[in-house]
């Protein structure tokens, strides 16, 4: 190749990447669920050269907010950078409290219906079923993780012979223990056993990557120690990743770059993913501590 011609080459890789970090409209948004005048919707960001006809894995993003706000867009930069890697990205909408005056159990019915509205239609969207990984930041980690460990929260009417359960899971700065103590608890007292997800924990839990600053005021670095010391004690793939300093909400600012790395390797380590990942993280003069 020639000089001018690795040059090229070089500048549209680096402009594939750097169009992955900014965010994009989804290719396509798709209606999943109407409950009363409400339709839910999913927002979907497919793969170059993609077709309905192909077996490709697939993320679902569910957005953070509390179960109290939040929109779909929270994920659109994770979902265009892992649609550039060849996965089918999808970011649902789940009511909330603000908009649709629902409690958080109904966040989880929603989320639920999503990862099963993704499953049915696996061969339409060019997805293959057994690898839907499921992902989300604060209570939309909740909500990921509570698809795949949470008893019952599904919606009256629906198929439950199609799963919910995620393959994988990429969790940013989740909430995950709703017990006394745990977040939210005052919310969820009534159901919190069934609801929240360190109290699920089974050897059927799915491989899961956890993103956490050591300065999160609301999820602290201990409850994520046990849910991985829990999770392995089941039998099941718990890894840490911790950033030093880094409070909430810091995997879609200052390290965006470093956990969408961290959660490519985590991916290609499930066969989800092939090759090296394609985003370039700025040097640090410290790297995350890892707890794999």
């Amino acid at each position: 190749m020639g000089k001018s011609l690795i040059v090229v080459a070089a500048s549209l890789t680096l402009a594939s990447v750097a169009s992955a970090q900014q965010r994009r409209s989804p290719d396509t948004v798709i209606p999943f669920k109407k409950i009363g005048d409400v339709v839910l919707k999913q927002h979907v960001y497919n793969p170059p050269g993609h077709k309905p006809t192909d077996a490709r894995p697939a993320i679902v993003f569910f957005f953070g907010g509390g179960w109290n706000k939040g929109g779909a867009g929270h994920f659109s930069r994770q979902a265009a950078y892992f649609a550039s890697r060849g996965m089918i990205a999808i970011c649902p909408e789940y009511r909330v409290k603000t908009v649709h005056g629902t409690p958080p159990s109904t966040c989880v019915a929603d989320g639920k219906s999503a990862m099963r509205w993704v499953r049915a239609h696996a061969r339409e969207l060019g997805i293959d079923p057994k690898r839907i990984a499921a992902g989300g930041g604060s209570a939309g980690g909740h909500v990921a993780a509570a698809a795949a460990l949470s008893k019952g929260f599904d919606e009256p009417g629906e198929d439950t012979t199609v799963s919910c359960r995620p393959d994988a899971l990429v969790l940013f700065n989740p909430v995950f223990d709703n017990g006394p103590g745990g977040y939210g608890h005052d919310r969820v007292k009534e159901y919190w056993k069934d609801f929240s997800p360190r109290h699920n924990i089974t050897a059927a839990a799915p491989p899961t990557i956890v993103f956490l600053g050591t300065r999160d005021r609301l999820i602290p670095v201990g409850t994520a120690r046990a849910y991985q010391i829990e999770m392995r004690l089941a039998g099941a793939r718990c890894d840490l990743h911790l950033y030093e300093g880094m409070g909430h909400g810091f995997f879609n600012n200052a390290r965006f770059a470093e956990t969408v790395i961290e959660a490519d390797r985590f991916l290609a380590s499930l066969g989800y993913l092939t090759g090296e990942p394609t985003m370039k993280a700025p040097p640090r003069s410290a790297a995350p501590s890892s707890t794999k």
